[in-house]
């Protein structure tokens, strides 16, 4: 009964906000299905069940989400803060980053993509491991400015876009367009939500932080190191050919 209660009060509501995210997709394509595709029957019920199994899906992510997955997530941060040593919690930090980057759906589909898209030429393996080293980083790195009070947020973002715009002028230009790329999908719902909530966790115990102003910009971090990590996946690539981009796709140097 109690799990009834946990999730029977919160079902309609999300089920309502699942529905209006996926709204304008089906929008669109009923109507491009009336003026423009007219596709057959089988093919239009092929896509109606996947709309309707990611309907579903986002349904059960947020049911769980908001039924008690971010609240593990900040209790773990508290009870790791609440210790002498700040070992433990930086220890978790980071292989949290490293392990919830590669549940990450959006980042699975990418790393396909990047090696499909290249030929093989860009292995999806070395994709997965600089973007978990880079989210691992992250909160890593966000831990570390909650629990150090002179540590501000600038100081990491500043000079780390900073950098990443300097090694966009130096690295292949396709590996540029994946690091954007990777810094937007790294920040997915695992990491909005679970990390998110164990980092505010964190600043809730910790007596010198604010929970308002050190709780957050974790996001921004996690967007930002898979950016620098890509780019020096893609400097690394450079160096191992021992060619520029130009050479190995001459289409896009003319």
């Amino acid at each position: 009964s109690n799990l009834l209660e946990a999730y029977g009060s919160r079902l309609l509501p999300l089920a309502r906000d699942a529905f209006l995210s996926l709204s304008p997709i089906i929008v669109v394509y009923i109507l491009f299905q009336i003026f423009a595709f007219k596709q057959r029957r089988r093919r239009v019920l092929d896509i109606s069940r996947g709309l309707f199994l990611t309907l579903l899906g986002l349904i059960i992510f947020l049911l769980g989400v908001n039924g008690g997955f971010m609240a593990v997530g900040t209790q773990l941060g508290i009870q790791l803060a609440a210790m002498e040593s700040h070992v433990p919690v930086l220890l978790v930090a980071l292989f949290l980053g490293l392990a919830t980057v590669l549940a990450e759906p959006a980042v699975i589909v990418l790393s396909h993509q990047v090696e499909e898209v290249t030929g093989g030429f860009v292995k999806r393996t070395l994709v997965l491991i600089f973007l978990s080293i880079a989210v691992g980083l992250s909160i890593f790195m966000s831990a570390v400015r909650i629990l150090v009070p002179d540590l501000q947020l600038w100081m990491y973002l500043l000079p780390g876009f900073g950098l990443a715009v300097i090694l966009g002028f130096l690295v292949p230009e396709l590996f540029v367009g994946i690091a954007f790329d990777a810094g937007g999908v790294a920040s997915g719902p695992m990491t909005a939500t679970f990390s998110l909530a164990f980092v505010q966790g964190i600043a809730a115990q910790v007596p010198t932080a604010d929970l308002v102003a050190d709780g957050f910009g974790m996001i921004a971090i996690v967007a930002m190191m898979p950016i620098i990590a890509i780019e020096l996946l893609g400097a690394l690539y450079q160096l191992k050919t021992g060619k520029l981009y130009k050479t190995n796709y001459p289409s896009r140097g003319q």
